[in-house]
């Protein structure tokens, strides 16, 4: 059952349009990817579901609620980490949860309740009464979560949630968020610029590219897209050994480096054996042979023909923009 139904969903900025015609389905309980380059729309996409931007046309539901007429309702049933920080430094988590729950009027008891709740959830309790400031990178996230998760959502939208920390830390919050997804129940749509992240994490990735849905599935399926398993090759003449195989080896596009080639080949356990056997016959030492599925940075690069870039600066700068601007005008 889905419980985000988007259809036709567009938005545009002064003429350029920002989402195009998005329509996408996300499963109850799915920890779902949204992949994209920078700028491709997927702030935009998310500040519509979240009720902070109306769309130009189009519209969609949330928990059986539309972003256009019942927002009150949808911004019930959701919760937002934020890529930025958003935590009052100078409060303890506590006072922090407690904030956000009478934002959300939670009645005291069960207010005091859930923050016991959801301190023991991200392993914060003993560390509750501490002002925020004094929090490690990874503790701050991990408390945005946990607020995040107050009032019982039944979808927390997660924006870059380990942009900027440590790898230790990262898989660890990997952990949290897997964990929570199930015993929480609440559906999650996760943008993130790490590949493996998302390979980890999600169910599902959407890849949207200029405003466009350009793939939707599972990880498995979207790497059998690209086809292949990817061999790297170390060897001392790369050039030779390209040759070599655009010659007598059918393998898909060759990528050459100083020590090593890389290339997309079907059932390479087959035909392995075969290339170093080329390689042999050539007088070409093969140092390292290995072999593995395409990630899903390939599959990315495949779509897109590009790179997910560090910083989504350009899109999030222009919603900020938009956002001064409606807030100037309240005024």
């Amino acid at each position: 059952m889905a419980i985000i139904e988007i259809k036709n969903l567009t938005k545009k900025f002064n003429g350029l349009t920002a989402v195009d015609n998005v329509s996408l389905d996300i499963e109850e309980g799915e920890l779902f990817g949204f992949l994209g380059p920078n700028g491709a729309g997927k702030t935009t996409t998310i500040s519509m579901l979240s009720t902070t931007l109306r769309p130009t046309s189009g519209t969609a539901t949330l928990a059986g609620f539309d972003i256009i007429k019942e927002q009150h309702d949808v911004r019930q049933n959701i919760g937002i980490v934020f890529q930025d920080p958003s935590l009052d430094t100078e409060l303890t988590g506590r006072e922090n949860l407690r904030f956000h729950g009478r934002m959300y009027n939670m009645p005291h008891d069960l207010r005091e309740q859930r923050i016991a709740e959801v301190l023991e959830l991200v392993e914060l309790t003993d560390k509750a009464d501490i002002v925020v400031k004094k929090y490690s990178g990874g503790m701050k996230r991990r408390l945005e979560i946990a607020r995040g998760l107050m009032h019982h959502p039944k979808v927390l939208f997660l924006d870059e949630p380990t942009l900027g920390l440590d790898p230790q830390t990262r898989r660890r919050l990997w952990s949290y968020i897997h964990n929570l997804n199930k015993s929480e129940n609440v559906t999650m749509m996760l943008t993130t610029h790490y590949m493996d992240e998302a390979d980890k994490l999600c169910n599902r990735v959407g890849i949207i590219d200029r405003g466009k849905i350009v793939a939707v599935d599972t990880n498995h399926n979207l790497k059998k897209v690209v086809g292949g398993d990817v061999v790297t090759l170390g060897t001392d003449n790369p050039q030779k050994l390209r040759a070599a195989l655009e010659t007598e080896v059918k393998v898909g596009k060759i990528e050459v480096k100083e020590d090593s080639i890389t290339f997309v080949i079907s059932d390479g356990d087959h035909f392995i054996p075969q290339i170093i056997k080329c390689a042999e016959h050539r007088g070409i030492d093969i140092s390292s042979v290995h072999s593995d599925e395409p990630s899903l940075e390939d599959v990315f690069i495949h779509y897109t023909g590009k790179r997910v870039r560090d910083k989504e600066a350009d899109e999030k700068d222009n919603f900020r923009d938009h956002v001064r601007q409606r807030q100037k005008m309240r005024r």
